[in-house]
């Protein structure tokens, strides 16, 4: 990843975005951090400048939205080369946004269906093409795209979206093979954070085991992305684990029920 300068984070107030906030602003990378809680957003972009020097502008979105994902979109697209924009062009976008939909889909909330894929599938589409442009332009960038161990299994239309981001990430990073640019997804398991909290998610019965912690997954991530890693998945288990729901009879993954 090297010295790529900026760094915009979607979803980062919270959870796996807060933590990718703070360490690349550790890392001496300056941020454009995305959310929807403008006084959240300004009280995070504080916190991180004030403990780690860099600068750090907000962008207050719901990324549910088409007007609002195209003004993060034309953040993306600033590439320096306008002497009337002062902006710093993006190296790294971290596509993170995302929440759990704890219904079935037959007879659930409909409109819930239809803002998850919009902001799970439409705006990573819509926001990658935006920072593609002008990273290969510039000849460097990165995209991390934040997908899940889901994308394996027959869990509802969460794992659906978290499968269109791995197959479109995979697609991505082939279309850019020699650019400069690279694109990751990153496949965490259970992780540590108010992810299922906020989605009504009851994972009391899973061992400890079955659980990451936020740093050690970011961390991770970030050194994939470094290295050029297409496909990362954080931790041995969960390795061991996709490497099992890859091989194993879709049948048999149908079968074993849902994670919601």
């Amino acid at each position: 990843m090297g010295p790529m300068g900026t760094a915009l984070v979607t979803g980062a107030t919270a959870g796996l975005g807060l933590e990718f906030a703070w360490q690349l602003a550790t890392a001496r990378h300056h941020l454009v951090l995305v959310a929807r809680d403008e006084a959240r957003l300004e009280e995070v972009a504080r916190q991180i400048h004030a403990a780690a020097g860099v600068d750090v502008e907000v962008i207050a979105a719901d990324l549910s939205v088409d007007d609002d994902v195209e003004r993060v979109a034309e953040r993306l697209r600033v590439d320096g080369e306008d002497d009337d924009d002062k902006r710093r062009p993006v190296g790294l976008l971290v596509n993170n946004a995302g929440f759990g939909m704890s219904q079935r889909f037959i007879d659930g909330d409909l409109d819930l269906e239809l803002t998850g894929l919009d902001l799970m599938v439409r705006a990573v589409l819509v926001l990658s093409r935006a920072a593609v442009g002008q990273m290969t332009h510039r000849g460097r960038g990165a995209i991390l795209n934040v997908g899940s161990v889901a994308a394996l299994t027959a869990s509802g239309t969460y794992a659906a979206h978290k499968a269109w981001v791995r197959s479109f990430t995979e697609g991505l990073a082939s279309e850019l093979r020699g650019s400069g640019v690279t694109a990751t997804v990153v496949a965490p398991g259970l992780t540590h954070t108010e992810f299922h909290a906020r989605a009504h998610a009851d994972m009391s019965g899973l061992p400890e085991i079955a659980w990451l912690e936020a740093p050690r997954v970011v961390a991770d991530a970030l050194a994939d992305v470094r290295r050029g890693v297409v496909l990362s998945t954080p931790s041995l288990r969960y390795k061991a684990a996709s490497a099992f729901l890859r091989v194993a009879p879709r049948g048999a993954i149908r079968a074993f029920g849902k994670y919601r």
